[in-house]
């Protein structure tokens, strides 16, 4: 009873305060550590003991927290070298408005992939679609929702990730590892996504809506030197991930690559190149849509979500150290005594934890802390768990209206996540086939190595 009330008390402070009250995430998290804090002093807990939780908790999410800041510079790169811009300027090159939605879903698929941000997909290619879409008289909800389902496939799948990062780091998984895993529920559930785009597509407007798109090619190619070159970050990032080699010496070598075509292609002095790493690049087009596309990017713009980790993780921290996990655990063990419960107990959990905090860190976090030994306990690897919790939670917390990722999305492509949630196919087919495999048995990888970080567990 007492873990019960602390966690679910924890819970509803967070949900009442952020969807209510409207009270700041990290606020509520501070708070929430300070009622675990009190309980577990009552429990005979000591100051030094929660303190050594917390650090020992904050460490083993470091890899992904660097990972997402990591990110805020590698998108930073991307723009001001003009590697993203030379992108969207192919991309714009190839849409027709029948396949509008179709292509959309596509590049934001290709570009969060490389990226490994949703964040850094919708703030870039997102916007200049979201532009085109107005020119193609398609319908706001339907355009944002195909960006979205593109946008959250990195979030799942890309080595770059913050997010899948972070829950294989947490469920002590290898990221490529997890990366094969998902692609059995996955790929289905983008197919089915694409389809959906294809047969939506559009085929009112006129002969002349297609000008707000070359408006915003030719604005592009007027500020941005274009070259071949401009694709060798993408060379880097996608060579590196093939060959499995560690994540963020990368990052850093796709950043240096474009750092130097930054300087040399595009002409920009060094001071302002380095500077963008961290604050994003300051270009002036005269034309305000295309700015807002390339005002993105940095390492400053990926703190808040990090701020958010730390508070979660000091969270987790007490509640591990204090032990009220354990008794919730021991009660799982005794229902999960299935693959198929155990990944409904996994989905359910991921549901609560997203509608009850809007946070993807927290919704990552506590699933896979709770349910790791489940998996063990069952004889799956644990790879499983992360696929399960790639499924019902990451993909869908942008589909939550109070959450941070809905916040965001819904502010920078101008459209509610009630408009879009229906038609971000991709964000919830995920849960359904997820599902099946754990009914079917099929997918569902045995435990094999005690160490599941080393490659090919």
């Amino acid at each position: 009873m007492q873990s019960l009330l602390t966690i679910v008390g924890s819970a509803l402070l967070i949900c009442i305060g952020y969807g209510v009250f409207k009270i700041k995430v990290e606020v509520l998290l501070l708070v929430a550590c300070g009622v675990v804090g009190i309980t577990a002093r009552l429990l005979g807990l000591g100051w030094k003991q929660m303190q050594a939780g917390i650090i020992l908790s904050i460490s083993k999410g470091m890899p992904a927290m660097l990972i997402v800041i990591v990110v805020g510079a590698l998108s930073g790169s991307w723009l001001i070298s003009g590697t993203i811009p030379m992108l969207t300027y192919l991309g714009l090159g190839l849409i027709s408005q029948k396949l509008f939605l179709l292509t959309a879903c596509l590049c934001a698929s290709l570009v969060s992939v490389l990226l490994g941000s949703g964040y850094a997909t919708i703030a870039t290619v997102g916007v200049a679609f979201m532009g085109i879409a107005h020119g193609l008289n398609i319908p706001m909800g339907q355009a944002a929702g195909a960006l979205v389902s593109g946008a959250y496939l990195g979030d799942k799948i890309s080595p770059f990730a913050g997010n899948a990062n972070f829950a294989v780091s947490i469920a002590g998984v290898n990221i490529y590892d997890h990366i094969r895993h998902c692609l059995w529920t996955t790929l289905p559930a983008l197919c089915v996504a694409l389809g959906v785009y294809y047969f939506l597509g559009s085929s009112g407007g006129n002969s002349g809506v297609l000008s707000e798109t070359e408006v915003l090619r030719k604005a592009l190619a007027t500020h941005f030197v274009f070259s071949p070159l401009l694709l060798l970050p993408v060379v880097v990032s996608v060579w590196l991930a093939a060959g499995n080699r560690p994540v963020l010496p990368g990052m850093f070598l796709s950043i240096a690559v474009s750092v130097v075509l930054a300087v040399f292609i595009q002409h920009q002095s060094l001071t302002s190149v380095l500077n963008a790493l961290v604050e994003g690049p300051e270009i002036h087009t005269g034309n305000k849509l295309l700015d807002k596309l390339l005002e993105q990017g940095g390492m400053t713009r990926m703190m808040h979500v990090t701020l958010i980790a730390i508070l979660a993780f000091a969270f987790n921290g007490i509640l591990q150290s204090s032990r009220l996990l354990e008794p919730l655990v021991t009660s799982l063990f005794k229902f999960t005594t299935t693959p198929l419960k155990a990944v409904g107990s996994t989905a359910f959990t991921c549901f609560v934890v997203e509608l009850m905090t809007g946070a993807a860190y927290v919704t990552i976090l506590l699933p896979a802390e709770l349910f790791k030994p489940v998996y063990r306990n069952l004889g799956l690897a644990g790879k499983n768990l992360t696929r399960a919790i790639g499924d019902s939670g990451i993909v869908v917390v942008p589909l939550i209206p109070w959450s941070i990722a809905g916040a965001f999305m819904s502010g920078t492509l101008g459209v509610s996540v009630l408009d879009y949630a229906p038609w971000a196919v991709f964000c919830y087919m995920g849960v359904i086939f997820t599902f099946i495999a754990a009914a079917s048995g099929f997918s569902m990888a045995k435990f094999k190595n005690e160490d599941e970080t080393q490659p090919g567990s």
